[in-house]
């Protein structure tokens, strides 16, 4: 099945266009789907080992999710050009960029700023905020990349069916759920 859109290598069309957003494709299905994933996880394993498990988590995020989710952002912004109004993956796609800058500044000052707050378990609120934002993350990126980025956006920019199939989709999704499922058990020991 074709779909509208500017397959690589015909003429008219704008090869820096089809390179960023391929490159923003790649970038961010990896960063989306395995680096930030795995980020979230250091903490849910480690934390039964070590109480320095947040430097493993800071470094992870602050070295390798960061430049990949800057290098994402800048090539679908090459890639949508300017003007005219954001469509629906543009639209989430941005929502969740200032969700990540959001995350990352709660995040520092979780670790920097203490203020205790003895209503909920042993953890101020701020930890709990930190936590639940960063499964939001994650959970809209899943959508954005798995329904909406590779079988929709990827079909009609490319012309050309997904490189992933569903079985692969949801067995992915499934390891990242039960992965984290098995983490949140290791909490109480």
């Amino acid at each position: 099945m074709s779909y509208p859109g500017p397959p690589p290598g015909i003429p008219g069309v704008d090869q820096s266009y089809v390179d960023n957003a391929r490159a923003h494709a790649i970038l961010a299905s990896v960063t989306f789907l395995v680096v930030l994933p795995l980020g979230v996880l250091i903490p849910r394993y480690f934390r039964t080992f070590t109480t320095k498990w947040w430097i493993a988590h800071w470094v992870f995020n602050g070295f390798v999710a960061f430049p990949l989710i800057i290098a994402s952002w800048v090539k679908a912004v090459k890639a949508s050009g300017t003007g005219g109004p954001l469509d629906h993956h543009q639209k989430i796609g941005t929502i969740i960029f200032c969700l990540y800058i959001i995350q990352i500044i709660i995040g520092a000052f979780v670790h920097f700023v203490r203020i205790p707050f003895p209503l909920i378990l042993h953890r101020p609120l701020s930890n709990y905020v930190h936590a639940l934002l960063g499964l939001t993350i994650i959970a809209m990126s899943a959508y954005q990349v798995c329904s909406h980025g590779l079988f929709v956006e990827w079909l009609f920019q490319t012309g050309n069916q997904p490189p992933i199939t569903l079985s692969e989709k949801h067995a992915w999704l499934a390891l990242v759920i039960v992965s984290h499922v098995q983490g949140y058990l290791y909490l109480g020991h």
